[in-house]
Order: C-alpha cells, then sequence, then structure tokens
C-alpha cells in the first residue's frame, strides 16, 4: 500500500494521522526545517494521534500527543515536555518525491487531497523565497561553520552517531555510499520553499537512501538544523 501526501498540503496543516498497511503512522511536515519525517504512532502498547502546538524549538515544529497531551520534537521525535518526556517514536522510511515519480512508481498509490480544496491557499508557499534567505528567521542559535545555514543536507543513523551529508556533494557525484549506506540524488523536484507557487519552484531534486536496497530513515534538512540537533557531528 502506497500513500503520498503533498507538500502544498502539508505546508498548511504539518501533520496528518493515518494507517498505511495496517501501521499506524503520523505523517510530519516542519517548512521552516524542511523536514518530512513519518513516525510510528504505536508507543509502548498505547496508540497515539498527535497535532501541532505551534509552539517552535531550534526553528523546529513541537508537536503533541492528544492522549497525554506530551510535547514531542518533530525533528528528534522524541518527547521533551509532559509525561511522556523521554521517550521516542519509531521514525519509519520515507521519501520526499516528485509527484510525477511518485504516480510512475505506484500507479494504484493514494494520495491525500483536501476536503475542502478553499480551507487554505494549497499550492501556494507562504515562506517565499525562504531557503535562499542568508539566514532562516525565528532561530537564534549558533550557526555551522565553513557551510551556508540553508544549505540542504541529509541525515541518517549511523553505527554510533548521525551522518551528514550535503546535497551539494551529492549533486556532483550522483551516488555516495556511507556506513554500508548508498544515497543517490535525481534532478526533477521543484523546492516548496522557494517561489510564491510551489509548483514553480527551482529544481532542487531529490535523495533516495537505502541499505542493501532496503530504504533507510533520513532527514533532508538544512545545515543549520543539522548543527542544531547535531552540534558535535561533522558536515
Amino acid at each position: 500500500e502506497a500513500r503520498a501526501y503533498p507538500l502544498s498540503v502539508l505546508m498548511w496543516h504539518e501533520i496528518a494521522n493515518d494507517t498505511i498497511g495496517g501501521e499506524p503512522v503520523t505523517v510530519t511536515y516542519c517548512p521552516l526545517c524542511n523536514a518530512a519525517i513519518v513516525f510510528s504512532r504505536k508507543l509502548d502498547g498505547q496508540l497515539l494521534d498527535f497535532g501541532t502546538t505551534g509552539r517552535l524549538r531550534n526553528s523546529d515544529l513541537v508537536m503533541y500527543d492528544r492522549q497525554t497531551e506530551s510535547w514531542w520534537q518533530q525533528f528528534s521525535g522524541r518527547a521533551i515536555i509532559g509525561e511522556l518526556t523521554g521517550k521516542k517514536l519509531k521514525m519509519l522510511p520515507s521519501t520526499t518525491l516528485p509527484f510525477g515519480e511518485f504516480a510512475e512508481r505506484f500507479p494504484q498509490g493514494r494520495v491525500l487531497v483536501p476536503n475542502d480544496p478553499a480551507m487554505r491557499a494549497y499550492g501556494i508557499n507562504p515562506y517565499t523565497y525562504y531557503d535562499s534567505a542568508k539566514r532562516p528567521f525565528l532561530y537564534s542559535g549558533e550557526m555551522p561553520e565553513g557551510i551556508e545555514p540553508m544549505e540542504r543536507v541529509v541525515i541518517f543513523e549511523g553505527p554510533s552517531k548521525p551522518v551528514v551529508i550535503t546535497i551539494t556533494s551529492l549533486q556532483k557525484s550522483s551516488t555516495k555510499t556511507r556506513e554500508g549506506v548508498t544515497l543517490s540524488w535525481e534532478a526533477g523536484m521543484a523546492s516548496a520553499l522557494d517561489t510564491p507557487k510551489i509548483a514553480k519552484g527551482r529544481d532542487t531534486g531529490f535523495v533516495t537512501v537505502t541499505r542493501e536496497g532496503q530504504p533507510v530513515p533520513h532527514h533532508v534538512t538544512f545545515a543549520f538544523v543539522a548543527y542544531a540537533f547535531h552540534p558535535e557531528v561533522p558536515i
């Protein structure tokens, strides 16, 4: 079973609770971090569902679960306030793809469509030219050295610590292998955080991350976000 959740929709709602192939999931997107992450909603025998608190930490979405009202950091999937503090959600493999690629891979796949297309300005980017800005706004933390804060990077968990690789380096070689994980970059996907109309955004391409042919959980985010949450990890 394949599902697609358009960034044009998640840009405005940020969280979608769903069940895919029998797995309860929460699909999340933080525009200010460009982080699209899917988590299992099962935790210690309890089924959770999530909403947004409207708060940010390190410019990243802070979620809450409706069962305990604990607050969760979207980027890490870890509870930071409330009775579940310290618990961590299981991150599931997902990929941000251009819609044409999804349709080709999964011709019977289902796509999230708003019940009321006029409810929000779907297809419009409210953060115009955000990803080409010199600095992020609503962020006051330290910036990484030797790299532009808004440069896109890929993060996945290595054996002992996260691995962070720039999209620029992938564009030069198309494919890299690190810690047994293969990262591949292809052109053909518009940035959701560029022009006023998402469909007209510049081509920033998309990344596939696999180990022995199987998808690996990962983030595609900005360098300042990687540094904010993993300051000890070189980019």
